[in-house]
């Protein structure tokens, strides 16, 4: 019988996944079914009753995204580290009748970073902006990556606290907000993890924090030159990428923690990016 996998989000056509598990699975001669599923937004119930549907049928994980990742956070029995300070989950894995669950985001966004575009972050000065999940997956990862130092930029300070103070890293992590960047200077690294580019909106960010031998990150992917990229190359800024990178790495993360091997990412990061112009 072939193992079964599946993504879990509502709205889900636009999803990749299934492809891109299906390229993993050829290469590295995995027999498994990989399937996207739309997850009923009401009730809130709906949700658990899908994954054990799924889990009943013979599923053996699930990658998840939204609106889904606080409802898998909730119906998990165990989480990781990662998962936890999160507070939200993008894959789990049925074992021994136990949902466990994992936040891969954050790493796949270190790695694609740090491999792919070979921008190590340690002894760097990097800039988070937004405080949201996305930000509270990627706070480990990128602390581990040992940057000089970390700052998170956002409209509600306090919530840029809060986040700061839960992991309690000493003067390398730091939060302000946006009219505060204004004097502290450029950043090798800047990361744009709102929201603000799905809406062709750009955060009030100052040209002033990049750095021009420096990388702007937008975590949209396959929108092109979004405003914050835009704002980087006018700031004359050359090392500017989107998150399609991110997308493959967490997902090989998730194939290698359900199937006990790494994919290769290279050739399906290539395949799914969009110029840049």
């Amino acid at each position: 019988m072939t193992d079964r996998y599946a993504v879990i989000g509502n709205p889900i056509g636009h999803t990749k996944s299934p492809l891109i598990h299906g390229l993993f699975a050829e290469a590295t001669g995995q027999a498994l079914e990989y399937t996207a599923i739309e997850g009923p937004l009401e009730p809130r119930e709906g949700f658990a009753q899908t994954v054990k549907a799924f889990i009943a049928a013979g599923g053996k994980g699930m990658n998840v995204t939204a609106p889904f990742k606080l409802h898998a956070f909730e119906l998990a029995d165990e989480r990781s580290e990662r998962a936890t300070l999160a507070g939200a989950v993008n894959a789990m894995k049925f074992e021994n009748g136990r949902i466990i669950a994992e936040n891969f985001d954050g790493v796949g966004l270190v790695r694609d970073i740090e491999a792919n575009l070979q921008r190590p972050m340690a002894g760097k000065r990097v800039l988070i902006l937004g405080a949201g999940g996305a930000v509270r997956g990627a706070l480990l990862p990128f602390l581990a990556a040992g940057p000089a130092q970390l700052v998170i930029a956002n409209r509600d300070v306090a919530k840029a606290e809060a986040l700061v103070a839960q992991v309690g890293a000493g003067q390398s992590l730091r939060a302000c907000g946006y009219r505060e960047l204004e004097a502290m200077g450029s950043f090798d690294l800047v990361v744009n993890a709102t929201s603000a580019s799905l809406t062709g909106q750009l955060p009030p960010v100052p040209p002033g924090v990049f750095s021009p031998a420096g990388t702007a990150y937008e975590l949209a992917y396959g929108k092109g030159l979004t405003p914050f990229l835009r704002l980087a190359r006018n700031a004359g800024i050359q090392g500017v990428a989107d998150g399609v990178g991110m997308l493959v790495e967490q997902a090989a993360e998730a194939f290698a923690w359900w199937r006990g091997v790494r994919p290769d990412t290279r050739a399906v990061i290539d395949r799914l990016t969009v110029p840049l112009d």
